[in-house]
């Protein structure tokens, strides 16, 4: 017997134009040709990370970036974006809430939202579209092998997506159904049909302009043809707050994600892995796969990975995380975002400090440098 449940076709949704957002991309956007600010205390840190980013990709090892969504709010998406065009980063790996904010900016120009105020209304993530069509760029994208952030990237590079016929998705489901194969597609066939019908979606193509795409880092990674991941919650996101919110297609675009990020910790020895301000999901994700990624190189008669570990974080911490893990009543000790790392081989770095004084320094290090071709 399930236990009693709110059921989301009940929440009343405003278009997102309704909202009063914080910031519009005017007041956040980075330029890339600018002059970076001075790095201060981090800069030992960022110049060694240089030098291993080049280091890595002269050997083809991967270079693999883990952020949360400030780093999308602090602008920055313009700054990625040029170091997945010139070859520097071979991955990209976010939260929900990172593709979230990027397709809010792409598509309206403006995000953010007074969460205080809009919690106690009873309105704090209700928007129409940003639930409505991540949602359906997730389902869409699923039908074709895509995870969350390829069908989303794909989603704002080509202005929407196209659903097929309801038709041809029953005859597909009622054939299986006759005779089941061990086709992974076919549970993402099911749950587009529902979505379709749920929401009264016709065949064909939906468009949906995203004004603002130069802007989204997720469409970067689609165009440049470097894997961004995601990697969500249930109930983690706005978007769960949407009578179009469907746990199952979100978690089977994560579950896609997943696989593809383990594939690409695979390379990472003598790569690098850069965590910018993701204090909980990248750690937990990268020990994971790092484990997934090892299990798989001991068949192979192969040593765990040794990547370089650059971990970005705006918490000052006292401890040499080089000499080893700081004693049980140290508070540092219970920093998950420098624990975990620490604990997964390699060379683990931390730089205390805002991620745009980071990566804009970054960028500015590595610009003059060869372009490696992926």
């Amino acid at each position: 017997m399930a236990y009693k449940q709110l059921d989301n076709r009940q929440i009343h949704v405003q278009p997102l134009a309704a909202r009063t957002s914080k910031h519009d991309l005017g007041e956040i956007r980075v330029d890339p040709d600018a002059s970076p600010p001075d790095p201060g205390s981090m800069a030992p840190a960022i110049a060694e990370t240089i030098t291993a980013i080049r280091r890595a990709r002269e050997q083809d090892a991967a270079v693999m970036l883990a952020y949360g969504a400030h780093l999308v709010k602090n602008g920055l998406g313009p700054i990625v974006a040029r170091l997945l065009e010139t070859g520097w980063i071979t991955h990209l790996a976010t939260n929900g809430a990172g593709t979230i904010h990027d397709w809010e900016y792409a598509y309206g120009g403006r995000s953010e939202e007074d969460v205080r105020s809009h919690v106690a209304a009873g309105c704090f993530g209700t928007w129409d579209e940003t639930g409505r069509y991540i949602h359906l760029a997730v389902s869409a994208g699923a039908v074709t092998g895509m995870g969350y952030g390829e069908a989303l990237g794909h989603f704002i590079a080509e202005d929407g997506c196209a659903l097929p016929e309801r038709a041809a998705l029953t005859a597909a489901l009622s054939a299986w159904a006759r005779e089941p194969t061990d086709d992974p597609l076919m549970p993402a066939r099911a749950e587009l049909l529902h979505t379709m019908v749920r929401n009264e979606l016709d065949a064909g193509f939906h468009q949906v302009v995203h004004p603002h795409k130069d802007f989204s880092l997720t469409a970067a990674a689609y165009q440049n043809r470097v894997p961004l991941t995601v990697h969500p919650g249930i109930g983690y996101d706005i978007i769960c707050n949407n009578p179009a919110a469907n746990g199952a297609a979100l978690g089977r675009g994560a579950d896609t994600d997943y696989r593809t990020f383990a594939h690409s910790v695979m390379q990472l020895d003598g790569g690098v892995f850069l965590s910018v301000g993701s204090a909980i999901m990248a750690p937990q994700v990268f020990e994971k796969a790092t484990s997934f990624a090892n299990n798989l190189r001991r068949q192979q008669g192969l040593g765990p990975i040794q990547p370089f570990i650059l971990v970005n974080d705006l918490a000052a911490i006292d401890w040499n995380w080089r000499k080893g893990e700081p004693p049980q009543d140290n508070p540092a000790y219970y920093l998950r975002f420098c624990k975990s790392f620490s604990r997964m081989g390699g060379e683990m770095v931390y730089a205390g400090g805002d991620n745009k004084v980071l990566l804009t320094n970054l960028w500015a290090g590595l610009r003059d440098g060869t372009a490696y071709d992926r």
